[in-house]
């Protein structure tokens, strides 16, 4: 088995424990709510890559309920809960390296900790696929963990689950952006408690098109 297929089936397996852990967690509503705030079209459509059980989803629609949502997870059971969650939004079962066989444009797309279990070569593939299917002046939001990606590797829970994880530069990923010629890059840090005083950084990169 590969490090996606084993990490694909691991988030099946946890999906309502993560729902459980991050469905009302408010640590990055300001960043939500930036994206609430600088799509001013209304009905504008949204895409939602990797969108787990539909938190970003759910809060979104909570400050903008005109927005059209349509969000993909490569896990089934993730898009269960995030039907369940926002019954007004669309979801899908999708590989997000698959981008490219989408055909519609959105205004926003939004990207909340997919790149973590994403390889460098296939987010240089994301960023540049979600270029193309942005309209123009479209958002695109990306969240990743800062790192040293020589410390990428499996990562094993309690319960012995695995999943691969990649750490990031955030200065590599601003080239990244606008190499694909993505501008007016905002940055946002969040200091995220993972136990006791143990702290990592999680990066939010805010850009258009």
């Amino acid at each position: 088995m590969d490090r996606y297929q084993e990490t694909f089936e691991t988030w099946n397996k946890l999906a309502a424990q993560y729902q459980d852990k991050f469905m009302d967690l408010d640590l990055y509503n300001d960043t939500y709510d930036f994206i609430c705030n600088s799509i001013a079209r209304d009905h504008a459509k949204i895409l939602e890559i990797a969108c787990g059980p539909g938190n970003i989803a759910k809060y979104l629609l909570s400050v903008r309920p005109d927005f059209d949502i349509f969000g993909i997870d490569i896990a089934a059971n993730m898009i269960e809960l995030a039907r369940i969650n926002n019954p007004t939004a669309s979801f899908a079962v999708m590989d997000c390296r698959q981008l490219d066989k989408i055909t519609v444009k959105y205004d926003g797309i939004v990207c909340g900790f997919c790149l973590p279990y994403l390889s460098p070569i296939d987010s240089q593939k994301l960023i540049a696929n979600c270029y193309q299917l942005l309209n123009a002046d479209g958002l695109l939001y990306l969240s990743f963990v800062e790192g040293d990606q020589g410390q990428s590797g499996f990562q094993v829970d309690s319960s012995g689950k695995r999943s691969y994880f990649y750490f990031y530069n955030q200065e590599d990923l601003r080239v990244q952006l606008q190499k694909n010629h993505f501008e007016n890059i905002k940055v946002f840090n969040v200091e995220y408690a993972k136990s006791g005083n143990e702290f990592e950084t999680h990066i939010i990169f805010i850009a258009h098109k």
